[in-house]
C-alpha cells in the first residue's frame, strides 16, 4: 500500500459520507496513516468536520449532489457511516471504478435497508434469526402480527439508526401507534417497516468482525471479543467488553458473522448484532462500519475499532487483541439547546481508570449522544460502574 501526502497532488483521498461521532474517530485513525480526509454531512459542523482536512454539507440522499461532490473531489475510497444514502450513485461511481466503496456498494445497498439484510441472512443464507414480516400498510402489519408473529413484538423503520422509530408492542392497542412512530423515525421515507417477534434471549453482543489482507495478501476474518451491551428505546446506553458467553455460543457467534461478512465481501470492519441464550445464537442485524457500542475498544485494545476499520480499508495489518476489560457509558445531552457548556470534567476524570470523550455537536437534544465515558478495571462489572459514575458527573447546560 503506497499513500501519498495529504493536501498535495499525490494525496490518498478518503471521503467519509456521514460525520457524527464514530466518522470523528474513522477521520482520526485515516489520518494518523496520511490519508486525506475529506469529512460530509448534512449539517455544517459536524464532529468529524472539526477534525477533517475539508468538509462539505449535502443532502446525502440527492444522488446528482453525491455524483458531483464525488466528480470534484476524486477520492480513493469512499467510507459511508450512516444509512441515508443515495446508494445507486454509489453503485455508479463503483461500477465505473473511479474508488472504492467501503466496503463496495453491494454492502451500503444490502445494510441501509433492514429488508435488505433480514432476507440475505434468513432467506439466502438460511442463518437463524427471529419470526419476521414487512409491511407497507398498517393492515398488512396488524395481519402479520395476527397471523404469527404475535405479542410482544417489535416495530421498526426498514432504514433507521440508533433506536429511532423503534417500539416494542405488548398489546393489540398499541399497535397503530408504533406504526406510526415507525413511519416518522426513519432515516428515509421507505414506506416499509418490519415486525420482529421477540426473542428469549440472556443478552445481546455486537461482534466486531473485520475482513482484512494477512501477511500473504489474502482477505481473513479477524474478531473482537465480543461486546455486551445494554439498551433503551433502542439505542445503546452501555457496552462492556469482554460480554461472558459459553465457547460454544462464540462459536456459532463467530460462524454466523463470518457467513454474513462473506457474503457481503470486501475490506474492513463490521458490527455484527446477535442474540445469545446460553448456546443458541440468532442473527440480528449488521453494520458495514464501526457500531456505537464499539466505542469501548478505544479503552480495551490497543487497535480500536476505527484503527481496524481504517487499517483493514488501507491493506495494512490488524489485531483485535483485548488488552484489557472495559466499559463505555453514553452521555446524553438532556436538554434542547445549542452552544451548549460542559460541567464537570474534572470530576468525572478522577474517578479511577476513565477517560471522557466529548463528541463536540453543535446542537444538544435532550436524547442526543453528547459523549461517552470510558473506564477500563480488573472486571466489566467494576468498569461499568465507574463509567456510569463517571458519565452521570458530566452535567450539560445551555
Amino acid at each position: 500500500m503506497k499513500i501519498g501526502t495529504a493536501l498535495s497532488s499525490s494525496a490518498t483521498k478518503a471521503l467519509l459520507l456521514g460525520s457524527g461521532e464514530l466518522g470523528k474517530e474513522v477521520a482520526i485513525s485515516l489520518q494518523r496513516y496520511g490519508v486525506e480526509v475529506i469529512a460530509v454531512d448534512r449539517y455544517p459542523d459536524a464532529p468529524a468536520h472539526q477534525v477533517a482536512h475539508s468538509s462539505h454539507v449535502i443532502d446525502m440522499t440527492d444522488a446528482d449532489a453525491v455524483k458531483k461532490l464525488i466528480s470534484d473531489v476524486k477520492p480513493d475510497f469512499i467510507i459511508p457511516e450512516i444509512e441515508a444514502i443515495a446508494t445507486p450513485a454509489l453503485a455508479e461511481i463503483e461500477a465505473e471504478g473511479l474508488c472504492t466503496v467501503v466496503p463496495n456498494a453491494k454492502a451500503v445497498q444490502l445494510t441501509m435497508n433492514r429488508e435488505g439484510i433480514r432476507t440475505l441472512a434468513a432467506e439466502t443464507l438460511g442463518i437463524p434469526t427471529s419470526a419476521y414480516a414487512f409491511a407497507t400498510s398498517f393492515e398488512e402489519l396488524k395481519a402479520a402480527v395476527d397471523n404469527g408473529i404475535g405479542y410482544p413484538c417489535f416495530i421498526k423503520p426498514t432504514m433507521s439508526s440508533s433506536g429511532k422509530g423503534q417500539s416494542m408492542v405488548n398489546v393489540a392497542g398499541d399497535l397503530e401507534k408504533a406504526w406510526e412512530v415507525a413511519k416518522q423515525g426513519g432515516r428515509a421515507a421507505t414506506g416499509k417497516v418490519i415486525v420482529e417477534a421477540k426473542i428469549d434471549f440472556d443478552f445481546e453482543i455486537t461482534l466486531l468482525t473485520v475482513r482484512a489482507l494477512n501477511s500473504k495478501g489474502q482477505v481473513e476474518t479477524y474478531f473482537c471479543e465480543s461486546i455486551g451491551h445494554r439498551q433503551e428505546d433502542g439505542d445503546y446506553r452501555e457496552s462492556w467488553q469482554p460480554q461472558a458467553m459459553s465457547e460454544k455460543a462464540i462459536e456459532k457467534a463467530q460462524e454466523i458473522a463470518k457467513k454474513v461478512t462473506d457474503e457481503i465481501g470486501g475490506l474492513g470492519l463490521f458490527g455484527v448484532e446477535l442474540f445469545i441464550n446460553q448456546d443458541n445464537v440468532w442473527f440480528s442485524e449488521v453494520s458495514p462500519r464501526p457500531h456505537d457500542t464499539g466505542m469501548v475498544t478505544m479503552a480495551t485494545q490497543r487497535q480500536s475499532e476505527f484503527d481496524l476499520h481504517a487499517r483493514a480499508i488501507l491493506g495494512l495489518p490488524v489485531s483485535t487483541a483485548m488488552q484489557t476489560a472495559g466499559a463505555s457509558a453514553v452521555i446524553l445531552g438532556g436538554i434542547d439547546s445549542k452552544a451548549v457548556i460542559y460541567k464537570g470534567l474534572d470530576e468525572a476524570l478522577a474517578v479511577p481508570e476513565t477517560e471522557i470523550r466529548l463528541f463536540g455537536k453543535p446542537e444538544a437534544f435532550k436524547s442526543r449522544r453528547m459523549g461517552v465515558a470510558l473506564s477500563v478495571a480488573d472486571n466489566t462489572n467494576e468498569a461499568r460502574a465507574n463509567a456510569v459514575k463517571a458519565a452521570s458527573l458530566i452535567e450539560i447546560l445551555n
